[in-house]
């Protein structure tokens, strides 16, 4: 179902002066609105059952599920709750590049720029907050590093792990974006529909993440238009793509990769070695 307009809900408690719609798919829709009360980020979410991927029944929870734990995990409220279609929240708008943006010019063919420590301790330190906090992000990815002037914002909690959640909004985690799934995680999501997402995997998808953003190519290789149990049935078999980044992170990344998840070093331990 496309979504072409806000809620009522959202019209009326916001009353924005401008809107606009910046992705709209897989049973989600994400729009940047002004108001008297400044910038913020609508989602919506709605069901979607065709298709194969993500687009399942359960997005139209997801927002609603992701209003409930930034509540539990920051001081400032979100707003959430249904709408005719499913659920909805929102949230302050995060001004800045996404990792991807930020380190694109390492990816020009010929390009003698290399992706910054910095940058990456940044990240590392974003998601080491949300680790201590006991959580799990479940769908690490460049574009969820939002690199601010101040501060680095990990954003799209929806799939985090790690404490109570009412059943009304819950639902099981059945993977992510294939590109940042470890081995563990796609293993169980073909034998058995779904995954226990830890911290282990979300070290392997940001190991990923920042191997994609600096180079332009995944971790494991396979084609693009493959189904998604066979690019999963891929990362099981463990066929690596060489990790090519260059300068000192190269060593890094390829330990966040390994394999095993306890070979793996902690986020911590990676923004130790950033640092």
């Amino acid at each position: 179902m496309p979504v072409t307009e806000l809620p009522i809900v959202i019209v009326d408690a916001y009353m924005p002066t401008s809107k606009r719609l910046v992705l709209n798919r897989r049973g989600s829709s994400v729009w940047e609105i002004e108001s008297e009360r400044g910038r913020h980020a609508v989602k919506l979410g709605y069901s979607n059952e065709s298709g194969e991927g993500p687009a399942q029944p359960w997005t139209a929870l997801a927002p609603g599920r992701e209003g409930y734990i930034l509540n539990r995990l920051n001081e400032e409220a979100t707003p959430y709750g249904e709408w005719e279609e499913g659920t909805w929240n929102v949230q302050p708008w995060r001004e800045g590049p996404s990792l991807w943006q930020l380190w694109e010019g390492c990816r020009v063919p010929g390009s003698t720029m290399e992706p910054l420590q910095r940058d990456a301790l940044a990240c590392a330190e974003v998601l080491a907050e949300l680790h201590g906090k006991g959580w799990v992000h479940a769908d690490v990815q460049p574009a969820h590093f939002v690199v601010g002037s101040e501060r680095v914002h990990l954003i799209d909690l929806a799939l985090a792990r790690g404490g109570h959640v009412p059943a009304g909004l819950d639902f099981p985690f059945r993977g992510c974006l294939v590109h940042y799934e470890a081995p563990e995680i796609s293993r169980s999501v073909l034998e058995t529909g779904w995954a226990e997402p830890t911290q282990a995997a979300d070290v392997y998808a940001f190991g990923a993440s920042l191997l994609i953003s600096a180079t332009g190519g995944r971790a494991v290789e396979y084609p693009d238009d493959a189904p998604r149990p066979v690019q999963r049935e891929a990362i099981v078999d463990g066929r690596h793509r060489d990790v090519t980044i260059p300068g000192p992170m190269r060593s890094l990344v390829r330990e966040m990769l390994r394999y095993d998840p306890k070979d793996r070093p902690t986020i911590y331990e990676v923004g130790e070695t950033l640092s």
